[in-house]
């Protein structure tokens, strides 16, 4: 499509869940609900568009080892956006990606700085690796590196104990989310186990990834103070791989691996019921694939999750609460059309019939 036409994408326009509108039009890049007047030059695309879809957890820059090169990483960002994925929040990455920033056929990318993570007790090579007396530096530091987000490790495997354990004392934490916030900065954290929720929500953390270890008794905390879950399915489908792992070595954290497992549906769809915030995320970026956001999204459906919810939790509401625009008018037309209605089937998501990034069609 050349840089003075108009696409008209025509159908059926979700703008929102209820929100559904005949055709919009997006004139230089920008998304429109008037006709535009005396164009020639007019790209017509049909279906059910969408927002583009968000993956609000994923690591571009980043594999099994630690950082790649720049190549690997434009990989990783084309597969997201073959995917639909548009929107990235990047939830920890040592490699500088804000060269991807200048690349109008890229994704957009929300980054939360490096992972910072307890000395030992996280994977090599991702994450800063530090003390408690040290948080609060580490976390000033990445929240000024990062698009208004900072990621710590809230638990990881204590090899002395065998078993998963809280990284952080809690006045640390609390220090530490006081001075991302006193910077503009919200503040995530990785957390498996159940011991490390109660002092970083308490301490006023914003959102909490893959929270396996959400309990009954947590779980009115979470809803009362809005702290959201990125509950990350598809990763956590590969935790038998890794409790099979460790059977040898570390028993304990094998069987509670795969106790956190067998509950992680249940857990899921308590939090959705009780009205904690859900969105969808893949993880990807480690160890797993790009382009997972469908299957993450079908995750939540098999969890118990009303389908439009589900699709939501990539979409209107990932964006608004990432504060980036969806197809409001005058917005970036960032969007990608279906066959079909998501809401009815959330499997139409796996095949994008067309995307549209920044108002350019992606061939």
């Amino acid at each position: 499509m050349s840089d003075g036409a108009v696409l008209h994408v025509k159908g059926r326009v979700l703008v929102g869940p209820e929100d559904v509108r005949d055709e919009l039009w997006v004139v230089g890049g920008r998304v429109s609900y008037d006709r535009p007047a005396g164009v020639r030059d007019i790209r017509t695309v049909a279906g059910w568009a969408l927002p583009g879809l968000v993956d609000a957890h994923c690591h571009v820059g980043l594999d099994a080892h630690g950082p790649v090169d720049a190549d690997t990483a434009e990989k990783q960002a084309l597969t997201e956006r073959e995917a639909g994925a548009l929107l990235l929040r990047d939830a920890g990455s040592p490699s500088d990606t804000r060269w991807t920033d200048d690349r109008a056929d890229l994704p957009k990318i929300i980054r939360a700085g490096r992972h910072i993570a307890r000395t030992r007790r996280y994977i090599r090579n991702y994450g800063w690796e530090i003390e408690p007396e040290d948080l609060v530096a580490y976390v000033a530091q990445e929240a000024r590196r990062g698009d208004g987000w900072v990621k710590l490790v809230g638990d990881w495997i204590d090899r002395d104990l065998g078993d998963l354990s809280a990284c952080w004392p809690r006045e640390a934490a609390r220090a530490a989310i006081a001075e991302a916030h006193r910077l503009g900065a919200r503040v995530t954290a990785h957390c498996f186990a159940t011991d490390s929720l109660r002092d970083l929500v308490e301490a006023g953390i914003d959102c909490v990834e893959h929270a396996t270890g959400l309990t009954d008794e947590l779980i009115p905390l979470f809803a009362e103070r809005g702290v959201a879950i990125v509950p990350t399915l598809v990763n956590i489908a590969t935790f038998p791989q890794l409790a099979a792992g460790g059977d040898s070595k570390f028993p304990r954290w094998s069987a509670h691996m795969r106790r956190l497992h067998a509950r992680r549906y249940d857990t899921v769809r308590g939090a959705y019921d009780a009205g904690i915030p859900v969105y969808v995320g893949t993880d990807a970026g480690g160890s797993l694939a790009h382009g997972l956001v469908a299957g993450e999204v079908a995750e939540l459906v098999t969890a118990g999750i009303p389908a439009v919810d589900a699709v939501s939790a990539t979409t209107w509401g990932a964006r608004a609460w990432l504060g980036r625009p969806g197809l409001e008018e005058g917005a970036p037309a960032d969007l990608v059309v279906y066959e079909g209605d998501p809401r009815a089937d959330v499997r139409v998501l796996a095949a994008p019939r067309r995307v549209v990034l920044n108002g350019r069609v992606v061939e």
